[in-house]
C-alpha cells in the first residue's frame, strides 16, 4: 500500500494513515516477536503440561498466565491449545489459555499500548478476567460432569519436580561459544516461525485499519458502531464473519476506537474473534467435543456483552 500511494494520489492519505501505525507499533511486533522466541526456544513443552493438568484454581490462574507469556496469534494458540488437551491438560485450563493467549498476550498487550495508550490496559485486563471467570465455571461444570472427558490425560509422578529438572538443566548446561550459537539460532527459529504465522495477519489488520481510517465516513462509524447496545452486537456480528488473527484485528478495533469512542466495542470486537469465531468453534469441536463448544459460547458471550456495555458506560 505504501508504494501504491506513492504512484496513485488517491491512496496517499491511507499509505500515510498506514506509515504512522508501523512508526508507532512495529516496535512492539517486534518485541512480541522476540519474547515468542524465546519462551518456544527455552520453556519445555513438558513444563507446560504439568503446570496444566491439575483440578485446582490455581491451574486456571496459570493458564492464564502461561496464555498472557504465549504470545500467539488466535489461530496459532489454537493449535497448542488442542496439543496441550492431547497431552492431558484439562478442559478448563485448556480454555482459560485459549482465551488468554491471543486477546491478553504480551505481544497483543505491546500493539494495543503502543497504538491506544492506557485504554488498551483496560482491554486487556477485561479479557483476562474473562478468561479466568470462564476457567473458573468450568471447573464447576467438570465436577458435575458437564464437559466432554479427556482421553488423553495420564498420571503424572508424584515425585516430579520442575524445579529439580530446571537445576538439572543447569548443571547439565554448556556455557560455550557454540552452545550460546545455537540458543540464538533456537529463539531465531521460534520468532521466525511465529513471525511466518502472526506477521500476514499483521499487515493485513494494519492495512484494514488505514482504509477504515480513510475511506468510511465517521458519520457511519457513529451511526453503527457507537457505544450503543447495537453498537455492541453489531461489533460482535462483525468480528464472528471477519477471518482475520488477533494481531490483525487489533489495528481494526483501534480504528473503531478512534472512530466512535466506544471502547466497550472495540473490547467485544476482540473477544469475538476468538468466542465465535466459525474456524476456531469447529477444530475445539472435532478435537474436544460439542459440550465444551456450546459452554463456551454459553458462558463468555454474556460475560463480553456485559462488560462491553460497562466499558461503554464508563467511557460515555
Amino acid at each position: 500500500m505504501l508504494g501504491v500511494g506513492a504512484i496513485w494520489p488517491p491512496a496517499q492519505p491511507a499509505a500515510a494513515a498506514l506509515w504512522g501505525l508501523l512508526a508507532r507499533a512495529g516496535w512492539a511486533v517486534a518485541l512480541g516477536l522476540l519474547v515468542g522466541g524465546l519462551i518456544d526456544h527455552y520453556v519445555p513443552k513438558e513444563y507446560i503440561t504439568v503446570w496444566l493438568a491439575g483440578r485446582r484454581r490455581r491451574t486456571i490462574v496459570t493458564a492464564a498466565g502461561l496464555g498472557f507469556l504465549a504470545s500467539s496469534c488466535s489461530h496459532g494458540c489454537l493449535a497448542l491449545t488442542i496439543e496441550l488437551f492431547r497431552k492431558g491438560a484439562s478442559v478448563p485450563a485448556v480454555i482459560t489459555f485459549l482465551l488468554a493467549s491471543p486477546w491478553a498476550s504480551m505481544s497483543l498487550t505491546l500493539l494495543l499500548l503502543s497504538l491506544m495508550g492506557w485504554p488498551g490496559l483496560v482491554v486487556i485486563v477485561a479479557a483476562l478476567v474473562v478468561a479466568l471467570i470462564t476457567g473458573f465455571v468450568f471447573q464447576r461444570l467438570e465436577r458435575r460432569g458437564l464437559l466432554d472427558a479427556n482421553p488423553h490425560q495420564v498420571a503424572v509422578a508424584a515425585d516430579f519436580s520442575i524445579g529439580r529438572d530446571l537445576s538439572a538443566r543447569f548443571r547439565a548446561r554448556r556455557w560455550t561459544a557454540a552452545a550460546l550459537l545455537e540458543d540464538a539460532r533456537g529463539v531465531f527459529r521460534g520468532a521466525w516461525g511465529l513471525g511466518e504465522m502472526v506477521l500476514p495477519w499483521v499487515a493485513l489488520g494494519f492495512a484494514m485499519s488505514a482504509i477504515l481510517g480513510t475511506a468510511v465516513p465517521h458519520g457511519w462509524w457513529a451511526r453503527w458502531m457507537g457505544p450503543t447496545a447495537l453498537g455492541l452486537l453489531a461489533a460482535l456480528g462483525v468480528a464472528t464473519v471477519l477471518e482475520v488473527c488477533s494481531e490483525g484485528t487489533a489495528p481494526v478495533a483501534v480504528e473503531l476506537f478512534k472512530q466512535t469512542g466506544a471502547l466497550g466495542n472495540a473490547f467485544a470486537f476482540l473477544m469475538g474473534g476468538v468466542i465465535t469465531d466459525w474456524t476456531e468453534l469447529s477444530a475445539l469441536w472435532a478435537a474436544i467435543g460439542r459440550r465444551t463448544v456450546g459452554w463456551l459460547l454459553l458462558v463468555t458471550l454474556p460475560q463480553v456483552f456485559v462488560i462491553g456495555y460497562l466499558l461503554n458506560l464508563w467511557r460515555s
